[in-house]
């Protein structure tokens, strides 16, 4: 009889958890709020329980342990609740962190307080609730000074418990205060946020597991971050390539963390920058990464199943092949860890080839039609995958968070190059057509900006002076091939080169309306090119569909 095994979570996140689960031979028995979940169908049971309802997890649990069958072991990956899975191991005695030291890693002004304990380096911070924005009765400005007694412009705030950067941006001045604070409270399951100090650097994303006083790395990715005020990851690729010091530095400083914690028997997850005081903590989750790393670009570039190795360490087992794969890396403190004593014993499991992955987005409105503008090939690209809110019908918006993209390419080659070209080419050939005559493509067309978002969402290529744009003259004809008609502004080394959000050149987006649209309307050529300016192929595309 197999023995059971409970994942939090049935998303397409949770299913490598799920098919790990089941190579290791458990039953598989899986918990979410959403019973159309797209795992379901790969476990072997269900059960209908909202992620936050950790007693009525405990229960579920303590019926498959009472079983015939047991339990080996509870877990998750890219959820928000690595604390029900502690809780309910804490209460059966299965083996996972402890419930404080998942709590301290999910909730941010706990992480931040554990930091602060143990000079560990992270951003000054204040933690704020909705009781504190409704006691101010001045619309905030009393608020806000005594945030910028600590704080200076710009600092961050996120909700306190949650994932996937939403509810998270930066505040760049005053007229930002309240409407980002209010966002960042509704966006907390505890209606609280935390503001922090910006740090300004290259982030990077870091799993790894801890497991009998180890600590190995398994995934060290390079993140693309863009869009202020909103921090929307355009992909990571994996590895990151530093010299010795930096990259020992960065692993370094995330193990203190972890141990700052109390991460001790699972795995741990850190988004952490090296800024001009070296690395600087943003958060450690008691988790596997989300956004594909852990589940995909990890296992892609190294040859290694993360999350079977975690599942082991849940069982009670040994995550042999990460300790025999696992390389000594010196424990390396920074500047502002001088004094620190090493954590754990530190290894990383090397990766084989490089992983690129890169997300695609859409402009706002109303979804008529996705299609590939070419068949795409390339064996580098290992997988596309759209996301299920991305729906004929459906809404889009140019995205504040990363769940609001459209989807994710990842491509893999022992080519760097290789693989980062792969993976962009086949998100610059993904393309989303929108409805036409729709007010909020057509507002954003028009450049409307919120005046708490001054700057968001950008254009796709550039905004031209009153000059640049009067010299663009005449129709272009019915039918005619648009990049027969660039005009010469447009074709100088300031603009030839530029990319949009999705990797394509202003001559790239000529040429792509014309296959799109082959037969189209006698287009007025100003109008059309600033569609282009600000909206990128699709931009074009809904302009002529829209006059036709």
């Amino acid at each position: 009889m197999k023995e059971n095994c409970l994942i939090l979570g049935a998303g397409l996140m949770q299913k490598p958890a799920i098919l790990s689960a089941k190579e290791l031979g458990y039953k598989v028995c899986v918990v979410d709020a959403d019973d159309k979940a797209v795992a379901i169908s790969y476990a072997d049971e269900f059960k209908k329980i909202d992620l936050k309802d950790k007693e009525g997890i405990l229960e579920y649990a303590k019926n498959l342990k009472a079983s015939e069958a047991g339990l080996a072991a509870v877990f998750t990956a890219g959820t928000d609740f690595s604390a029900s899975v502690s809780y309910v191991c804490e209460k059966l005695d299965l083996h996972a962190h402890s419930y404080e030291a998942a709590l301290n890693a999910s909730i941010k002004n706990r992480m931040r307080q554990c930091f602060d304990a143990a000079n560990v380096p992270s951003p000054d911070f204040m933690h704020l609730t909705k009781a504190d924005l409704q006691a101010d009765d001045k619309d905030g400005m009393e608020l806000l000074k005594k945030v910028l007694s600590k704080l200076d412009f710009p600092f961050v705030v996120k909700p306190v418990d949650n994932m996937g950067a939403r509810g998270c941006r930066m505040v760049r001045n005053e007229k930002e205060f309240v409407p980002a604070i209010t966002n960042a409270i509704e966006c907390s399951r505890t209606k609280s946020a935390i503001l922090e100090s910006y740090m300004k650097g290259q982030e990077f994303s870091i799993d790894a597991l801890v497991y009998d006083g180890k600590f190995i790395v398994t995934g060290f990715a390079i993140r693309h971050i863009a869009y202020e005020p909103y921090f929307i990851e355009l992909g990571h690729t994996m590895p990151a390539l530093l010299d010795t010091n930096t990259h020992d530095q960065l692993i370094s400083v995330f193990a203190l963390g972890a141990k700052a914690l109390g991460l001790s028997c699972g795995v741990a997850k850190a988004d952490i920058k090296f800024t001009d005081k070296g690395p600087m903590i943003g958060e450690i989750a008691a988790r596997l990464s989300g956004g594909y790393m852990s589940g995909w670009t990890f296992p892609y570039a190294s040859d290694l199943n993360l999350t079977k190795e975690a599942l082991l360490i849940a069982s009670g087992k040994a995550p042999e092949e990460a300790l025999s794969r696992a390389q000594p890396i010196t424990f390396t403190p920074s500047v502002l860890t001088a004094n620190a004593s090493k954590p754990y014993d530190l290894y990383e499991v090397p990766c084989k080839r490089t992983a690129a992955e890169r997300a695609w987005i859409s402009i706002p409105g109303s979804v008529e039609y996705i299609e590939n503008i070419k068949e795409y090939t390339d064996r580098a690209v290992f997988d596309v995958l759209p996301r299920a809110t991305v729906s004929l019908g459906g809404q889009v918006d140019f995205p504040r968070n990363n769940v609001e993209k459209c989807g994710n390419v990842i491509a893999v080659s022992h080519s760097r190059e290789a693989a980062i070209m792969a993976a962009q080419d086949a998100v610059s050939n993904i393309f989303i057509t929108l409805k036409p005559a729709c007010e909020k493509t057509q507002a954003f067309l028009q450049g409307y900006e919120d005046p708490c978002e001054e700057g968001f969402p950008p254009s796709a290529y550039t905004k031209l002076s009153p000059l640049e744009e009067s010299s663009i003259k005449g129709n272009i004809p019915a039918d005619a091939k648009v990049e027969d008609f660039i005009p010469e502004v447009l074709k100088n080394s300031e603009y030839i080169n530029k990319q949009d959000w999705n990797y394509n050149t202003i001559l790239q987006t000529a040429q792509k309306f014309d296959l799109l649209r082959q037969h189209h309307p006698e287009l007025p050529a100003q109008a059309f090119w600033k569609s282009i300016l600000r909206g990128g192929i699709q931009g074009a595309v809904y302009f002529s569909d829209s006059v036709k």
